[in-house]
């Protein structure tokens, strides 16, 4: 089988963001560097594969990068390293009323007036990802529930538009993600018991 460049540029991102994910479970900074880079390569992958809301969530993704960098060194009480927590209940009830919102308009908008490809899928799985992202940022213990929800649903987005290795990526990533969440969930336990 001959890959073509997009595919190689694609192998690489994956490989990066499978660094992001490894390093953010061992809450290790450097997964901001590696999402970083990832991130790049990603926006012009999702902008070829006409998934513009995911092509625009890299440039999110992006800033979040260099927001996430900064929240776990100095993000925590008086500018010390951040500690996972949770969120209230009316948090996850205001986050998840606004993605459905974020998500019919954009895919009412994207439907009408763009090429996009699955337009609400494509929606979903990206306003999702902001709200996601931002937790992750924020080490609030739920964002690995949140990315279960989106990455199953973008194993299927990426497998109808072809982005195999990306698909394939989705996949490890639900099986990371219960993984994320075991660890960071014994780390609150064991910093509230000290």
């Amino acid at each position: 089988m001959q890959l073509s460049t997009l595919q190689w540029w694609e192998i690489l991102a994956v490989v990066l963001a499978l660094l992001y994910l490894l390093l953010a479970i061992r809450q290790n900074i450097w997964c901001w560097a590696a999402a970083a880079v990832s991130t790049t390569l990603y926006l012009f992958i999702m902008y070829e594969a006409k998934l513009y809301m995911e092509s625009v969530l890299q440039l999110f993704y992006l800033a979040m990068a260099a927001y996430g960098w900064y929240q776990w060194r100095r993000g925590g009480i008086n500018h010390t390293e951040l500690k996972v927590s949770t969120w209230p209940g009316k948090n996850h009830v205001i986050a998840i009323v606004a993605v459905f919102l974020l998500v019919f308009v954009s895919g009412e908008l994207l439907s009408r007036y763009s090429s996009a490809a699955l337009p609400f899928a494509d929606s979903f799985t990206t306003w999702g990802a902001v709200v996601a992202t931002y937790m992750v940022a924020r080490k609030i213990l739920e964002n690995w529930i949140y990315w279960f929800v989106i990455d199953a649903v973008s194993v299927w987005l990426y497998l109808s538009r072809e982005l195999y290795f990306t698909a394939v990526l989705f996949v490890v990533y639900l099986v990371m993600i219960v993984i994320g969440y075991r660890k960071w969930r014994a780390s609150m336990l064991e910093e509230t018991a000290v």
